[in-house]
């Protein structure tokens, strides 16, 4: 199950998916209001909202056995909360470039967009080339591709949920959470993905939920799946076939 974050959909996985999918049941959806879903309107965006909304798309899926979890940027918070809140649903962990650690400060655009009157004046002004510029400050090599992808999907409603997951999230959000994914990760196989180029997220929070394993990508950002597909499915392929 991949779980893809802001302001993408579920296309940020499209060329790890064809690259698993031989030998892997995948699974990529859209977060309410991304995409091609709805708008979302009744999702609860807390940490207990990600886990629980995580808990009934499995149950909706039918996945009744521990299952692998993908999970990046905030498809990385909501796979955090769920591991944490329902441990025993997953088989094995792996998360790119996602924060959740009670040390980590937001960014920049993300206290702009938690700050009222100021977050919505930044949303009714982001037009593509805002849009572009945004993910190009996040990394040295976002794909042209990947870009036209994410913009496209860019709607009222997205711009409205963006606003409602970050403010959502307070800065003291991770501390009760943090202790319950490290116990869960003692014991669930997880593995980090990372970009070491990332412009919103420090290097150092690769090593805070308990990896058995980390990779790094010294020349990749904020979207490792999308900028570097293929090393990342392959270390997904090595890593779920174990």
């Amino acid at each position: 199950l991949f779980l893809h974050g802001v302001p993408d959909s579920s296309e940020i996985w499209s060329h790890v998916v064809v690259r698993l999918e031989p030998g892997f049941r995948c699974i990529a959806p859209d977060w309410p209001a991304f995409g091609r879903s709805g708008p979302g309107e009744w999702i609860d965006c807390s940490l207990d909202g990600h886990a629980d909304f995580v808990r009934d798309l499995a149950d909706g899926l039918d996945l009744s056995e521990p299952f692998y979890l993908v999970g990046h940027d905030f498809g990385g918070i909501s796979a955090m909360a769920f591991t944490s809140k329902y441990p025993d649903q997953v088989k094995r962990l792996a998360i790119s470039n996602a924060p959740f650690s009670p040390d980590y400060r937001w960014h920049l655009w993300a206290r702009i967009w938690q700050t009222p009157r100021l977050g919505e004046f930044s949303m009714l002004t982001m037009n593509r080339l805002a849009f572009n510029l945004t993910l190009e400050a996040a990394s040295k090599k976002p794909t042209k591709q990947h870009v036209q992808d994410a913009y496209r999907f860019v709607d009222r409603d997205l711009k409205r949920m963006i606003l409602r997951m970050y403010r959502a999230m307070p800065p003291d959000g991770w501390i009760e959470w943090h202790p319950r994914l490290l116990e869960a990760t003692s014991r669930i196989p997880t593995l980090v993905l990372w970009g070491e180029n990332d412009r919103f997220l420090p290097n150092w929070l690769a090593e805070k939920y308990g990896a058995r394993e980390i990779i790094r990508y010294p020349e990749s950002g904020h979207w490792t799946p999308a900028e570097e597909p293929e090393q990342f499915s392959t270390e997904l392929k090595r890593f779920f076939s174990r």
